[in-house]
């Protein structure tokens, strides 16, 4: 098993932001929350987005552990389709900690990446994190990320908060 070192930045937000984030016009754009999502489609987001990144959490749990924890009341999934084709998801966990909402997982596929959509989609992560009315919203990147993430979310309002280092299973 190869690993590679990165470093994880914790960031949150304790204030629900004001501005919103225009809609981009360039595209035909829906965001859809997936209710008891078939899990052969969200292994597909997982990897379309999270392989480039060596996102390892979910990856390699089998149908049953995975499902209990996808499934969860808790737990919701939203997908971005742009012109009809999955673009990129959001996984938010909501009360896991008490007055927590956790963006536990968010990204685009890489082939619609740089279009000026992540900002967007993000925002409305962020809105739709506060809708449960918690005390923060907190996310997490690491190094592995897009080298733009961590930019992108304290421009957004995240305010880093702690730091850890870790060794991630490279996805192959």
């Amino acid at each position: 098993m190869t690993t590679l070192k990165t470093r994880v930045t914790h960031l949150e937000m304790t204030t629900r932001p004001i501005a919103a984030i225009p809609t981009p016009v360039s595209y035909k754009l829906a965001i859809m929350r997936a209710t008891n999502i078939s899990l052969p489609f969200y292994r597909f987001l997982y990897e379309q987005v999270g392989k480039p990144h060596h996102w390892s959490v979910h990856r390699k749990l089998d149908d049953k552990a995975l499902s209990a924890i996808i499934h969860r009341d808790n737990v919701e999934i939203h997908i971005l389709y742009v012109d009809g084709s999955p673009a990129g998801f959001f996984e938010l966990v909501i009360g896991q900690e008490p007055g927590i909402a956790e963006i536990l997982y968010f990204g685009l596929v890489p082939e619609f990446q740089g279009r000026g959509l992540a900002k967007f989609f993000l925002n409305e992560a962020i809105a739709t994190a506060w809708m449960s009315r918690p005390q923060k919203v907190i996310i997490e990147t690491n190094t592995l990320d897009s080298p733009r993430a961590l930019q992108l979310y304290q421009k957004m309002g995240f305010t880093p908060v702690s730091f850890a280092e870790a060794e991630i299973e490279v996805w192959q």
